[in-house]
């Protein structure tokens, strides 16, 4: 047990209060993130091409200031604070009165539900920090993932070893299940991959999804897989359905699976051993 966070209601306004702030902080990784990994690659591809790139601002996770993407105006701390901010604007913003985007407070509110959640489930101890790391990892994936079809390598990798680390006391999995799920999670996405490619010709997904599942795997073992699969699939396969039969999405327009690799991993955090046992119970 962690010794500050020795009473329940303190344990969950602090999860609530550092889930929200921390999905403050989201919204930041996810909208700059893959901004910073193509300026990169145009540097580099510039480089290959021997030109030299001029010198533009610097771009970070801390730099420049979080600004109004209409007026330039840089949010102040006050205009920052999470879900507060928003409603006392009123969802706009203060100097020029533009709309913000509800996925903002969405992103907080989610943050901080979850944390809550994990509080509930593992109380104040060690595996609540470490479930707290991994929602907020497989957030900024499932949302970068929706806006970009990418999955960062530097999300997903450090996701995995994390994953491999938590488990050398075997925190959500045995080590050897970890390993076993870090490995088969990359090579059965990697199988279906290259199975699928080799009859159709196309490329069904990307090398991030095989990296997520590689990376839920060494979380919560190998025993986690199928049902990992199977659920992100069933939703992937509904949403997709639904999209291409009323939002007129093309058939030949991908559909990122990463958001559904990563529900499917929460669902394991919080119910993943009373789903493996009911679903073995069915054998």
């Amino acid at each position: 047990m962690l010794p500050f966070l020795s009473d329940g209601p303190l344990v969950l306004a602090t999860t609530l209060l550092v889930g929200l702030f921390v999905g403050s902080f989201l919204n930041v990784v996810i909208h700059r993130l893959p901004r910073m990994m193509e300026r990169e690659w145009n540097e580099q591809a510039a480089e290959l091409r021997g030109e030299t790139l001029a010198k533009g601002e610097r771009f970070n996770l801390a730099t420049p200031r979080s600004r109004c993407p209409h007026c330039g105006h840089q949010i102040s701390a006050r205009e920052n604070i999470p879900i507060l901010s928003f409603l006392v604007q009123r969802g706009r913003c203060r100097h020029c009165g533009a709309g913000i985007g509800l996925r903002y407070p969405c992103v907080e509110l989610l943050s901080g539900a979850l944390c809550v959640g994990a509080a509930l489930r593992f109380g104040p101890t060690p595996e609540l920090l470490f479930a707290m790391v991994f929602i907020w990892v497989v957030m900024a994936l499932a949302f970068i993932d929706l806006d970009t079809q990418l999955l960062p390598d530097s999300l997903t990798l450090p996701l995995l070893w994390v994953g491999l680390l938590a488990n050398l006391e075997a925190r959500f999995a045995t080590l050897d299940s970890a390993v076993i799920g870090a490995a088969a999670g990359y090579l059965i996405l990697w199988a279906v991959y290259w199975v699928f490619k080799l009859l159709t010709g196309k490329e069904g997904m990307g090398y991030g999804d095989f990296k997520l599942l590689a990376a839920i795997g060494a979380w919560f073992g190998w025993q986690s897989l199928p049902l990992t699969i199977i659920l992100s699939s069933a939703v992937g396969a509904v949403v997709g359905i639904g999209l291409i039969l009323f939002a007129r999405h093309g058939r030949n327009v991908p559909i990122p699976f990463g958001p559904y690799l990563a529900a499917a991993g929460l669902l394991a955090l919080f119910f993943g051993d009373s789903i493996t046992a009911a679903y073995l119970a069915t054998l």
